[in-house]
């Protein structure tokens, strides 16, 4: 499982990314750009570096998880396509 702090800005900086793009398309704002700015800005560094971070990152994953907007979307999906750690099976009672 991926872990939350990851899945958590992965989805801010989607859904930051599209209010930034609704602002664009509609009134164009000034206050909401100044907020979700560096809102989406931080939330992308994060997710660049939290999958970097991450042990069983391959580079693929590192790889996608700078595309801006959906990278950190994109990273937990090849995270969440890996095989997991094999566990002992619970002896039966």
């Amino acid at each position: 499982m991926p872990p939350r702090p990851l899945r958590i800005a992965a989805h801010a900086e989607l859904v930051s990314l599209a209010v930034l793009l609704a602002n664009m398309a509609t009134a164009h704002l000034g206050p909401v750009s100044s907020l979700m700015g560096p809102a989406h800005g931080c939330a992308y560094l994060f997710v660049v570096i939290a999958t970097w971070r991450l042990e069983q990152a391959t580079t693929a994953m590192r790889a996608v998880a700078v595309v801006p907007g959906i990278g950190g979307l994109l990273a937990l999906r090849v995270l969440s396509r890996r095989p997991g750690p094999k566990t002992a099976a619970a002896p039966a009672p």
